[in-house]
């Protein structure tokens, strides 16, 4: 068993005050391999209390966005310099191919740091000239604490999109990583204190949700910020302990995207993104297209042909470079996704995959056709590489049953039709809607969600909306 995974509280490496640690799983090995700092009450309370001192008394917020910016910058440098040691500890938490890992999570974390540093020094304020002999001008100044609660399915590069925003705008963080991916939290408060930032600016605690580091940070009178990645659920119990202290939050959370290919498609780039769409981190990814709709005049062929792509995925060892799609994260997520399998409705087809067959928490990809559309597996999230598939006869269906979810993070469009394009993507409830593409990003566009997907928006000035006070300055000339 390797060292512990320790907290990182105002500069030093920490354990709980209790001593009270627990294991860090290995997905594809089943065993553990290291233990972790099991953080509660205290901890929370001696990070948040880091946090507000480095906030309230230290230099982070004063300096200009130039000097934070640079320091990031060094952030994100050592970020590519280390970046095997972090590949390999979110491989090793949740079982990503580690290719995956080394050539996209690694560089988008560092991606994330460069932008928000330079996005926070380029920005501009509002001026509002005034005919009364007044001039009005908005300022827009870090609003304080920042506890971050980031999900496992892409530990470190979501970590990274909740700490950079609030960092580039002179914020401090307090950031609770999920409990099954702890690791490359860890390493990356390291790299911060080499980079340069100041004790207390960017703290880890480690712990569970309800009843531990979790909810204790959400709480917390001295948070002004909550930001949260995860569950529909787990969101909902979150903004009402935070609305208890009228403390703001930014919610992004489930989603059970639509992917709709038109028959005039092109086939083979409609095939290649779908695959990607569904089948990526093994469908681990809340922006999944997780309900596959099909129109009638194509639906043989692409079905086809697309079960053929998904057998072709190489299944297996996430460290082998090779493997694209490796184990569930977590024992307890692998028996939620193997028991949507087992519940198949009758009159549905399994055309591959389906219930695992071995004892490894490895459920390859899975494509049903003609699941009611009522079905739990078509209406509830699964979070693993499952795809239900549908038919449809005319754009009015295809948008009507897209819309019909609870959820709303994202959809896909497949069309050439240029006006159908415009006109489907502006008619679904959707925060975001990729054509003929998938997770294709600008950091300057809105990211979030409706419905059971999530409260708020961040990228660009939307981060700057929630990391910020904005104020107002009148002056009389």
């Amino acid at each position: 068993m390797s060292d512990l995974i320790p907290h990182v509280i105002d500069g030093e490496e920490v354990e709980s005050a209790s001593g009270a640690r627990f294991d860090t799983v290995d997905p594809w090995t089943r065993s553990t391999y290291a233990e972790v700092a099991l953080g509660g009450a205290d901890e929370a309370d001696r990070a948040v209390t880091a946090a507000r001192r480095a906030f309230d008394e230290g230099p982070w917020p004063r300096m200009g966005a130039a000097e934070r910016g640079a320091l990031i910058h060094r952030l994100a440098d050592l970020i590519g310099e280390h970046a095997d040691e972090l590949a390999r500890a979110d491989t090793r938490d949740m079982g990503k191919p580690i290719t995956d890992a080394r050539t996209k999570d690694v560089p988008r974390t560092a991606q994330n740091f460069r932008f928000f540093a330079d996005h926070a020094r380029l920005s501009a304020g509002d001026v509002f000239p005034m005919d009364t002999g007044h001039h009005a001008y908005s300022l827009f100044q870090p609003a304080g604490v920042v506890a971050a609660i980031a999900p496992w399915n892409f530990p470190l590069m979501l970590e990274s999109w909740k700490v950079a925003p609030a960092l580039a705008w002179g914020n401090t963080v307090v950031l609770k990583p999920a409990e099954d991916t702890p690791a490359s939290a860890t390493i990356l408060a390291r790299l911060a204190l080499e980079a340069g930032l100041p004790p207390g600016v960017l703290n880890v605690v480690h712990g569970y949700g309800p009843d531990s580091a979790g909810a204790a940070l959400t709480e917390h009178r001295g948070v002004d910020r909550v930001t949260f990645t995860g569950e529909s659920g787990t969101g909902r119990i979150i903004a009402r302990a935070a609305g208890a202290n009228l403390t703001p939050v930014s919610l992004e959370l489930g989603g059970k995207g639509a992917n709709l290919v038109f028959d005039d498609a092109a086939i083979d780039n409609a095939i290649d993104w779908s695959i990607k769409a569904v089948f990526t981190n093994a469908g681990q990814v809340c922006l999944a297209g997780s309900r596959l709709y099909v129109q009638r005049g194509v639906l043989d062929e692409f079905v086809s042909r697309f079960v053929t792509a998904a057998e072709k995925l190489v299944v297996g060892d996430p460290t082998d470079p090779a493997t694209q799609l490796g184990p569930l994260a977590s024992e307890e997520h692998f028996i939620k996704v193997r028991g949507h399998l087992e519940g198949i409705p009758a009159g549905a087809r399994v055309l591959t995959g389906g219930p695992p067959g071995d004892d490894s928490w490895v459920i390859r990809p899975t494509v049903v056709l003609d699941a009611p559309l009522d079905s739990r597996i078509v209406r509830e999230e699964v979070f693993g590489p499952v795809v239900t598939v549908h038919p449809f006869d005319t754009e009015a269906e295809a948008v009507a049953s897209a819309n019909d979810t609870s959820y709303g993070l994202n959809a896909m469009v497949f069309t050439e039709n240029l006006s159908r394009a415009h006109r489907v993507s502006a008619a679904l409830n959707a925060g975001t809607v990729w054509v003929n593409c998938f997770f294709v990003r600008d950091l300057r566009a809105p990211f979030g969600g409706v419905g059971d997907s999530g409260i708020g928006r961040e990228g660009g000035t939307f981060s700057r909306e929630f990391f910020t006070e904005p104020k107002a300055v009148v002056m009389q000339i």
